[in-house]
């Protein structure tokens, strides 16, 4: 790391530095254990994508999935008449992602890269999707990741995510930014509340904040009521 900022991007970089932890977590290692009772291991849709579908709020075109670890919601998409790209940093995750794309003979593009590494022609997508990874980015690199949704974005594209409620069970550290730097911690994942998603995307428009509804396995959908699903739009 350079010991003198001259750019934005040596600030960024100087950031994701003061907030790595002796403990970064490893998502090659979490993915290599198949068998680990993770309720999102199962290959099975986000209850509230599958809403969207069933209710026309989305319909297929060309989407890009955020994070996609093993693929589950890329899969029900391209399943769904979707042209998808998936992309994930973990080659553990994507390399289990690709297994189960062949084995339900559907196609997927699934790229191995950091999002924020990602060159997109702009007004690309119908559909940007994240199913966990939001709350894993740090505040600094949330403007980032803005201008990587709005420019991926067709006018009239739909934005959405599932995250961390704040103070839900599974995780959503409800602290204000300015703590994750004081501690040095984003405390396993932020949380966030309705309110804060709309401050944060005020530039899309809300279409629905939600908790994700329970969902039992036989239901072939995820859900837990500890995350928010939330849909918005980019405007023409």
């Amino acid at each position: 790391m350079k010991e003198t900022i001259h750019s934005y991007e040596d600030l960024l970089i100087m950031l994701d530095h003061l907030l790595k932890e002796s403990s970064e977590f490893n998502w090659d290692q979490f993915y290599s254990d198949r068998e680990r009772k993770v309720p999102f291991f199962e290959n099975h849709p986000d209850e509230n994508l599958v809403d969207y579908m069933e209710k026309s709020r989305i319909t297929a075109g060309k989407a890009l999935e955020l994070g996609c670890g093993p693929g589950r919601n890329a899969i029900y998409l391209a399943r769904n008449g979707f042209h998808v790209d998936a992309v994930d940093q973990s080659a553990e995750g994507l390399d289990w992602a690709i297994e189960r794309a062949k084995e339900q003979k559907v196609q997927v593009n699934f790229v191995l890269r950091n999002i924020f590494d990602l060159d997109i022609e702009e007004d690309t997508y119908d559909l940007v999707y994240d199913s966990g990874c939001f709350h894993h980015i740090p505040p600094h690199r949330r403007m980032d990741y803005i201008s990587l949704v709005k420019r991926a974005l067709k006018p009239g594209g739909s934005f959405a995510l599932t995250c961390f409620a704040e103070g839900g069970e599974l995780g959503g550290a409800g602290i204000f930014d300015w703590e994750v730097y004081r501690g040095r911690s984003m405390r396993g994942g932020l949380g966030f509340t309705d309110e804060k998603l709309k401050g944060i995307f005020r530039d899309f428009t809300a279409v629905e904040i939600r908790k994700m509804r329970d969902m039992e396995n036989e239901t072939k959908q995820f859900g837990k009521s500890a995350l928010l699903a939330a849909l918005f739009k980019k405007e023409n």
